[in-house]
């Protein structure tokens, strides 16, 4: 008998007193619940099932993005959205629509939206940067945040996720504000300082493939103004860069980038353990 390793959550063990099937049969409970039946297994088979179960939770798993702030238990992170966030309707739709799709974990969190929207007012921003767009969040919370005459530049390079961006740009009245370049952002952040653009943007968010991370800090910070801040996304990146064993490709570009930050006199920093970590660098 197969379990897909996707639906085994759990297992619980009982003696059934009432099946003579088996000589000593055990109920499995699976991750769809106790529909369309319980599960019963001889004593060889729960046994390699609890292995499966072990190597499950405690695998080494891939890194992946944290969608909401960590380190707070539900209770208190619905608490913490309860008494601060305003998060407008249009956004709160995108949030959903993407939230059903595979990718849904590189939503950034809202109450980290809502954040960057205040430092963009803060900085009375007018011109920005959006580096890895996705469905659009952080382009719009932006884009909204912004005066009428504010522009954000954003770059991605997928034509499909981007699609539904745009539908939303377009049904919250922004779409005239945002730039959106579909190309690899290395060749955007390029192009637009061979057009002399060095030194002209208020705000630049940081949220694309993390191989890339130094090189688009670095380029970033040519493009940004001096008392422009840039924020970088995911640099707790799940509590794995703080995990020696992890040494994955991913993990320790950012963890190369959280050291040389640290260090880094060309700007003044911040670490921010909201959402899955966000550092903002000031540049002096």
């Amino acid at each position: 008998m197969a379990i897909a390793k996707k639906y085994l959550t759990q297992i619980k063990v009982a003696k059934n007193t009432n099946s003579t099937y088996f000589h000593r049969p055990f109920m499995v409970e699976t991750g769809d619940g106790f529909a369309p039946s319980c599960i019963y297994l001889d004593c060889v088979s729960v046994k390699l099932l609890f292995r499966l179960d072990f190597y499950m939770n405690n695998r080494r798993r891939s890194p992946f993005m944290a969608t909401k702030t960590l380190g707070l238990d539900e209770r208190l992170y619905q608490y913490l959205l309860s008494v601060s966030l305003r998060e407008p309707e249009i956004l709160t739709q995108l949030r959903q629509e993407t939230a059903r799709l595979p990718a849904a974990n590189m939503q950034i969190a809202p109450e980290q939206g809502q954040f960057l929207a205040l430092l963009v007012k803060l900085l009375k921003a007018k011109k920005t940067l959006d580096i890895g767009v996705f469905t659009g969040y952080s382009s719009l919370v932006v884009a909204l945040a912004l005066p009428s005459d504010g522009k954000v530049i954003a770059c991605d390079v997928s034509e499909e996720y981007t699609s539904i961006a745009r539908r939303y740009w377009q049904q919250a009245g922004v779409i005239d504000k945002i730039d959106l370049r579909i190309a690899p952002a290395l060749v955007t952040l390029e192009q637009l300082l061979a057009a002399k653009e060095a030194g002209t943007f208020d705000f630049i968010f940081i949220d694309a493939d993390k191989s890339n991370y130094d090189n688009y800090y670095e380029l970033a910070l040519q493009l940004v103004r001096p008392g422009g801040l840039i924020a970088i996304d995911n640099v707790l990146w799940s509590g794995q860069v703080a995990d020696p064993q992890v040494q994955d490709n991913r993990t320790n570009a950012i963890r190369a980038l959280n050291e040389k930050l640290h260090q880094d006199q060309r700007v003044t920093i911040s670490m921010l353990a909201i959402a899955d970590g966000l550092t903002l660098a000031m540049k002096n």
